[in-house]
């Protein structure tokens, strides 16, 4: 059984276990903002100033666990320009390989979806990789496409990538 929660904290046993995930799928191919090799000890200072900004209130942090411990996280980017305070920016979903196809990526959105609206925000943007795995899973989740940009970023191993824009109205 797998169960998501918000958490207000990131201890260091958190932040390696968050770093092992992010590894974990940058290994198999994700591109989530990290090239091959990635250091360990970058990984690990990516999740510590996340758990900085999750202290200062800027971001919501949510992890999936199971029995083997942390298997999947998604944020959301509260720190928002004065003139938008209504929105905010999902960030880094990620799924161990060892938890996905199982229906994790999408109660992780779910789950944003429901902390967005506790914070208040009405609107929520992304962007994924062209084609993958997470843009059909936007897609079935009724995200709105809104458009794909060329050349965007690269493969973890090299290579470019398109990126898809989504957004999500969360307004009732």
């Amino acid at each position: 059984m797998v169960t998501i929660r918000r958490v207000t904290t990131v201890p260091p046993a958190m932040v390696e276990a968050l770093t092992d995930v992010l590894l974990d799928c940058v290994e198999g191919g994700a591109s989530v903002g990290f090239m091959l090799p990635l250091a360990r000890d970058h990984a690990r200072s990516f999740w510590q100033k996340v758990g900085r900004g999750v202290a200062a209130g800027e971001r919501a942090l949510l992890v999936a666990e199971d029995e083997q411990g942390v298997c999947g996280t998604v944020q959301l980017v509260l720190a928002m320009p004065d003139n938008q305070p209504h929105r905010a920016d999902v960030a880094k979903m990620l799924v161990h390989r060892r938890a996905r196809q199982k229906g994790l990526g999408a109660a992780l959105m779910r789950a944003a979806e429901d902390v967005a609206r506790a914070c208040g925000r009405s609107l929520l943007v992304l962007d994924t990789v062209t084609g993958s795995t997470a843009d059909r899973l936007y897609t079935r989740l009724g995200w709105v496409r809104v458009g794909d940009i060329p050349r965007y970023a690269l493969f973890p191993g090299g290579g470019f990538c398109s990126t898809t824009v989504f957004y999500r109205d969360l307004a009732p």
